[in-house]
């Protein structure tokens, strides 16, 4: 594995590369790190790939910038692209999730030529999450009440970071808590959903995006805390390139973790080498 920090418009992004091969991007979400897909890189470098794995600005090791603007999809975007020129790959697969997978769904409608196959983990093409209406807006509480500076932070941070704990029982939940402990960057990952859904967002039209070109997987967890199985079902209207889904049965939100094997299987089946 190779670790460098590579300059994005004068935010230092951490990545790490690991194998040889056909490139593949790995882009978490919320609140991770590239951490999150550790049981999925020896597995994708053992197959063939170069797996490429940033932290997302805000996360991890990367840079934190303070305006809440800082935190849009497309400069999440522009971060990618100056990872991979950098890099000099052209025109990776690119695997995302939570965030990371918004931010594959954008690159993939406004940068076609940049991605090969898309794979989406639990968050479906942004028109169809928005399509849903109350089922998901009910599981999307947390998105609007993360709108509130200050009030989020000291709600999930509350008596050794109960309601953190509680809310999503992430795997990970005491290696993120140390990470926001000793780096103060909380704020820095609750600005992704202030930059990107804003207190109207269920009732404001939804941005038009370009059909994704690209061959693409959607995967959803039966376990899914957060998101709802049609958001992602529906994602195929959407994508003028094949559309394949997949239901895993069990884990919750963060499958990568709760069943690598099976998210192992599913990207290497259906990434070409």
């Amino acid at each position: 594995m190779t670790t460098m920090e590579i300059d994005s418009g004068g935010i230092p992004i951490h990545v790490e590369v690991t194998g040889e091969g056909r490139p593949v991007l790995l882009l978490h979400g919320f609140p991770d790190s590239g951490a999150l897909w550790r049981h999925q890189v020896p597995a994708l470098a053992d197959a063939g790939f170069q797996v490429i794995v940033p932290d997302l600005r805000g996360f991890g090791s990367s840079g934190t910038p303070p305006e809440v603007e800082d935190y849009s999809i497309l400069s999440a975007v522009g971060d990618f692209v100056a990872v991979l020129d950098e890099l000099g790959v052209a025109r990776p697969h690119v695997v995302g999730h939570d965030f990371g997978a918004a931010a594959a769904w954008a690159m993939a409608a406004f940068l076609p030529d940049r991605v090969d196959h898309l794979v989406t983990l639990s968050v479906g093409h942004p028109a169809a999450f928005r399509s849903i209406g109350v089922p998901q807006l009910e599981k999307s509480w947390y998105m609007f009440f993360f709108q509130f500076a200050g009030v989020a932070e000291e709600w999930l941070s509350a008596d050794g970071w109960a309601n953190f704990r509680a809310w999503c029982a992430h795997p990970d939940a005491d290696a993120i808590v140390a990470r926001w402990e000793a780096t103060g960057s909380l704020t820095s990952a609750l600005n992704w959903y202030r930059a990107n859904i804003p207190p109207d967002g269920f009732v404001a039209p939804p941005l038009e995006l370009p059909p994704i070109a690209a061959p693409t997987l959607g995967v959803w967890s039966s376990g899914d805390f957060a998101l709802t199985e049609e958001q992602m079902t529906r994602s195929g209207e959407y994508v003028s390139g094949s559309w394949r889904y997949e239901r895993v049965e069990g884990p919750g939100h963060w499958m990568q973790l709760e069943a690598p094997d099976e998210v192992n299987r599913l990207l290497v089946d259906f990434l070409p080498t």
